[in-house]
């Protein structure tokens, strides 16, 4: 329920902020206003709202500029965004920076922002809430999750006729190029056409000195691809919330994957690839799913064959354990014609 909850609302058009402060007040919330992204952050000073909402296009400072602010400095507040622009690259941005769900205007039917707010809401009490996003929400991978059809229909709609948004919308989600954990750094590299969906990466560190990652090659996927890619991003986070932030079998993960894929009625086969390394055993763990790779390490060089895609049994196919060198390895992937990516894992200490 939403009665009690703070929310401030960010918003410059004066209609359409009291229409959402009327609704919000209706439910029981206790409401704070703001004209601007400046406004809102002197609020902020004052108070610390359970949610914010907020719009993109405003005077005095942008509603990106704002997002930023506030994912810098209240990185603890679980924000929305509703805006008028439905640019993908602007939702990809906003999602990058940590909001947790992007509607558009107008809404058609305020109980969209409710559903979504309720949602977040939990998610906020989640163990795992700064893993999971608009994607979770939007198909609805755990039990507690509300649907909200109407949403997902026009923003997959919208992605299947703009492939130009969906191609911004899937390069905005990618993670950043460098992260560390320990003695040990990963870094990807990529060069793809821009004419094409893109191969998508997502890792995550695992509280037991572990790496996940996965790779989609999501132009293997046909009119449904950007509906599986963020499915599949989704499901795999949820399912490393479900096992408490760790992993103990890629086919297990990937079995669940598929089965969630069947029953979406969104998902088609795609080409992918699913990892885990271990650093204490200092090995790779690498399931195919349609992509071939190799990895390269100081020592030796290993072929991974593709086997089947990932939606149609790809839980079986050959799992590996790879040596990697104490200096690392690159595990790359070469698809001719559009793609070259590699995944490096490095020993920061020689």
């Amino acid at each position: 329920m939403l009665e009690g909850k703070d929310v401030l609302v960010v918003e410059d058009d004066p209609v359409f902020r009291n229409m959402i402060v009327g609704f919000l007040e209706s439910q029981g919330c206790l409401v704070q206003e703001a004209d601007n992204g400046l406004e809102g952050l002197r609020a902020l000073k004052e108070h610390i709202p359970d949610l914010l909402l907020c719009d993109l296009a405003m005077p005095v400072m942008t509603g990106m500029e704002f997002v930023e602010e506030v994912a810098i400095q209240y990185p603890m507040i679980p924000v929305i965004v509703i805006s008028g622009t439905g640019e993908m690259a602007d939702v990809a941005l906003a999602l990058r920076l940590g909001v947790k769900d992007f509607l558009i205007k107008p809404l058609d039917n305020i109980l969209m922002l409710k559903s979504s707010m309720l949602s977040v809401l939990r998610t906020q009490n989640s163990a795992m809430h700064d893993r999971q996003d608009f994607s979770n929400r939007w198909f609805a991978t755990s039990e507690e999750s509300e649907p909200v059809e109407e949403e997902l229909a026009w923003h997959l709609k919208e992605l299947q006729n703009n492939p130009k948004a969906a191609r911004d919308l899937l390069v905005g989600l990618m993670p950043d190029t460098q992260s560390s954990y320990g003695h040990w750094q990963l870094n990807y590299c990529v060069l793809q056409s821009a004419d094409i969906l893109p191969v998508l990466l997502d890792y995550t560190w695992l509280f037991d000195g572990q790496l996940a990652f996965y790779l989609i090659d999501t132009s293997s996927g046909g009119d449904n691809a950007t509906a599986t890619a963020l499915l599949i991003r989704a499901f795999f986070n949820e399912y490393l919330r479900n096992q408490g932030n760790s992993l103990e079998s890629l086919s297990h993960l990937v079995a669940q994957l598929e089965q969630g894929m069947k029953h979406s009625g969104y998902a088609s086969p795609v080409k992918g690839l699913f990892g885990l390394f271990d650093l204490s055993e200092r090995c790779l763990h690498v399931l195919p799913a349609g992509i071939n790779a190799q990895l390269r390490t100081s020592e030796n060089n290993y072929d991974v064959s593709s086997g089947h895609w990932l939606g149609q049994q790809a839980n079986h196919n050959t799992l590996s354990k790879l040596a990697i060198s104490p200096s690392g390895g690159r595990l790359s992937l070469s698809q001719r014609g559009h793609a070259s990516f590699s995944v490096n894992f490095k020993h920061l200490n020689l």
